[in-house]
């Protein structure tokens, strides 16, 4: 019956199969083929064969040799089929002969199991062995060698999808933060989908207030509207109460679309892209209802300026896109070690259009966040990310401010005196991101353990109710912290009449030599301003990240490091200006063509210091900030401060943020770049497993049906080791329960007319007349440690090979353990917190 149901669905093939692929021909194939076919399937048999009862050999009849199957071209161009249904796993070999996939019962997209990991090695000998047969195969005709460039592109294309729409949607998310964060402020009557700046640049009489906002006649703020008189206390209150309205609408909106609709769309998502990348499966978390409530909470949640940033739900918005566009294409849909190649360009593309710094991304994407990066994926996340960014130039409408975001040019000169500052403030950043990770993990344990965590709509409102009371009375923290960082970097020219630039100059020259540049009272009420600003804004950022929206923290870390920097060149400046004759400076000033202190860019370098306080970046860190500013002058001073915060950061914290905050959340995460010193071996971890199960194994024969459907619904383990026999229990291989319920569950499609009930053979041939043989469901090579193996080993195999499941045998070679990757993780954060 098996023979005819493979007729019956080769006869229903695609027609285009039919079409394109060349006619079966009853002659001898190729040699190549037959060598391919002989490693596959030796016996050129299905799976409805293996699952029937075995005969005696006597009566046995000849197998008949069939030619390659059609079901190949479904695999290649069908992201729904899943082949894993068809592994000869005693073989690590996948079944593409004879055996159509209509035959066998599919679980299409769960080849695992939601929160649990991946198996590296498996899922990496699938994809091997897929590839050597579409390579031999597409000798035979014009279709399959189309089938094998198709394979060998597909990777290219999927990313140049996950580009230009992750581009498309930066572009979106930018228009739709300027516009509403705006809204709070006024309208543009002319046409109110503009921008304030956009509303004036028709405007032949645009104007400056004291803190660098444009003004203009067809920009009017809601008190205008209201025809209240400019300067008066109740044109400040209007305007008060229209800022808070608008912000606590952006910020209830968000925090309900992401309760309803999206509840993994709150946070960074960092922390769970990188627990994804290293192997973690969460079904739901790159979805596509995650991506759209992500995307329009970060237009509401930027809008509402409560203190979060972008960047990082850019880097989950693209993983998402990745993850969708995935599905398209077998090679990565339905294999998840692979499809962690495409998340990793992916990641690298949501730095890339968040910054509009596309090498920054690549390395962010290598440094901060990916598991398993090969140079195939370095190359691929290289186009990615600059096809997000281009696409993002292509449609944004701020001129170029994503291909600098802070631009300064190399308008800055930097002397070697001022390294003393540059490392103080790397000692502030690392000081800074100690203080913010200690105090936020507290308060998220806080919003964990309390009421607080039960009502975080309430919550979200209650932080933008005080976030906007505080931020409105400042100048500084009124404006959006793009716009402030982007003051912050700037430069005084001749004609800046803001209070930051309040200096006394004898000369109309923009870079004034030092002698010159005294500051004014304006200045010092912009410092002061600015430590307010840095004191409330640091503890807004405090309970802000966290909350269930979606929120960044690499601009917030950015805007605090920025307002430090200001304040400590402003310092340094007025120190040079009035003891010009100090040795430090004295030569170097009294010969400068142009001005020797530049507060602005101290205001870089605070930011890069603070962000990498925070992350504990470096090497990304450092190309992002050189391209944010566009001066490449400027990468030592950066990487000294970049270094020294991580050092102090380290000193006192020993993890960033990101790792903080998976350690919090008990993610399944073991950290490739951490070193494990343990003198322990095997031994201590199996003693220390938090859950210590029974241990199933299952005997290579005398085994019934009955009782194997007993063990798998009772002991739902991940897979179960196959052993000789209970007495001496040496190691045959491994089966995956979910092979075995595929094998039920396929058994009780097939009519037999023998007992029901017949035994369970793991046995590479067997002579027993009702036996099930399922040998090749088995996999012949598990992971297998002894009892004496150091633990550094056993961990090294987990993060570096990637095993998911290993067996633990003593002196005699017989099992006496089994050990998963969360055991590993479970005992490594029990040893680290002894």
């Amino acid at each position: 019956m098996a023979t005819s149901a493979s007729s019956d669905d080769e006869n229903k093939a695609n027609w285009l199969t039919r079409k394109l692929s060349p006619k079966k021909s009853t002659s001898p194939r190729s040699s190549a083929i037959n060598r391919l076919s002989s490693v596959t399937n030796p016996s050129f048999i299905s799976i409805s064969d293996i699952l029937k009862p075995t005969r005696p050999t006597g009566h046995q009849s000849k197998p008949q040799q069939s030619t390659v199957d059609n079901s190949l071209v479904d695999i290649a161009v069908n992201a729904g089929t899943d082949i894993s249904s068809l592994a000869d796993k005693s073989r690590g070999t996948i079944d593409f002969f004879h055996t159509p996939p209509t035959t066998i019962p599919t679980a299409q997209g769960n080849r695992y199991d939601d929160w649990s990991t991946i198996d590296w090695l498996s899922d990496q000998a699938r994809d091997r062995l897929r590839h050597e047969i579409i390579t031999e195969q597409r000798k035979q005709s014009l279709w399959k060698r189309f089938l094998a460039y198709h394979d060998a592109l597909s990777g290219w294309f999927c990313v140049l999808l996950i580009a230009v729409n992750i581009g498309i949607l930066a572009a979106i998310v930018d228009i739709g933060a300027v516009w509403l964060t705006n809204i709070k402020d006024g309208i543009c009557l002319p046409a109110f989908y503009l921008s304030r700046e956009q509303c004036c640049w028709t405007s032949s009489n645009q104007t400056y207030d004291n803190y660098q906002h444009i003004r203009c006649v067809h920009w009017h703020e809601w008190a205008h509207l209201l025809h209240i008189t400019s300067g008066t206390t109740a044109e400040y209150v209007v305007n008060y109460i229209a800022y808070v309205f608008f912000g606590l609408i952006f910020a209830t909106s968000c925090a309900l679309l992401v309760k309803t609709f999206a509840p993994y769309a709150c946070g960074s998502g960092v922390p769970e892209v990188k627990t994804i990348l290293s192997g973690f499966i969460i079904r739901g978390y790159l979805g596509v209802w995650t991506l759209f409530i992500k995307s329009l909470g970060m237009i509401l949640g930027t809008s509402a300026n409560l203190l979060l940033g972008k960047e990082g739900p850019f880097v989950h918005s693209s993983c998402c896109c990745g993850n969708i566009f995935a599905r398209l294409f077998p090679k990565y849909g339905q294999n998840e070690a692979k499809k962690r190649e495409i998340l990793s360009a992916a990641a690298a593309a949501g730095v890339s259009v968040a910054f509009g710094a596309p090498i920054g991304g690549v390395l962010f994407s290598l440094e901060e966040v990916s598991y398993y990066f090969p140079l195939k994926t370095l190359w691929r996340s290289f186009f990615c990310a600059m096809i997000a960014s281009l696409m993002v130039k292509v449609l944004s409408p701020f001129e170029n401010q994503h291909l600098g975001l802070f631009y300064v040019g190399n308008r800055y000169r930097w002397f070697y005196f001022e390294m003393i500052p540059f490392l103080l403030l790397g000692i502030l950043g690392g000081l800074f991101g100690s203080l913010f990770i200690k105090l936020n993990l507290a308060w998220c344990r806080i919003r964990k353990r309390t009421l607080l965590g039960r009502y975080p709509v309430t919550e979200v409102i209650v932080v933008a109710l005080v976030t906007l009371l505080v931020s409105y009375p400042n100048p500084y923290t009124r404006m959006s912290m793009s716009d402030l960082i982007r003051r912050l970097v700037s430069s005084c020219e001749s004609d800046d009449e803001s209070f930051l630039c309040n200096y006394e100059r004898n000369s109309t020259s923009a870079y004034e030599k030092n002698d010159s540049a005294k500051p004014l009272s304006g200045v010092w009420l912009s410092v002061a301003l600015l430590c307010s600003a840095l004191v409330t804004q640091t503890s807004l950022f405090i309970i802000t990240f966290g909350i269930k929206v979606p929120c960044g923290l690499f601009i917030p870390s950015m805007t605090l490091g920025a307002i430090t920097g200001r304040i400590v060149g402003i310092l340094f400046e007025t120190l040079v200006y009035y003891w010009p004759n100090f040795f430090l400076f004295a030569n170097e000033c009294s010969t400068a063509d142009e001005q020797c202190i530049a507060p602005g860019f101290y205001a870089v370098i605070g930011a890069c210091a603070f962000l990498g306080g925070v992350t504990r970046m470096t090497v990304s860190l450092v190309v992002i900030m050189v391209e944010l500013t566009g001066g490449l002058s400027y990468s030592l001073p950066l990487m000294c401060a970049a270094l020294v915060s991580k050092l102090v950061g380290d000193a006192l914290v020993g993890e960033g943020i990101y790792d903080a905050h998976i350690k919090l959340n008990n993610y399944p995460y073991l950290d490739v770049k951490t070193e494990f010193i343990d003198q322990t071996t095997a031994v201590a971890v199996l003693e220390n497993k938090e859950e210590k199960n029974e241990l199933i194994m299952l005997p290579r024969d005398g085994l019934t049906l009955e009782e194997l459907t007993v063990i798998i619904r009772t002991h739902k383990y991940n897979g179960y080791p196959v052993v000789s026999s209970r007495e001496e229990p040496s190691i045959i291989g491994f089966v995956l329960r979910r092979d075995l319920q595929l094998a039920i569950e396929q058994r009780t499609l097939i009519n037999i007319q023998s007992n029901m009930n017949p035994h369970i053979s793991f046995s590479r041939t067997t002579n027993q007349s009702n036996s099930l043989n399922i040998y090749r469901l088995l996999n012949r090579s598990p992971t297998t440690v002894t009892l004496d193996t150091p633990t550094t080993t056993v961990i090294d195999m987990c993060r570096k090979l990637g095993a998911q499941t290993i067996l633990v045998t003593n002196d005699k070679g017989h099992l006496t353990g089994i050990l998963t990757k969360k055991d590993i993780i479970a005992y490594v954060k029990q040893k680290k917190t002894k």
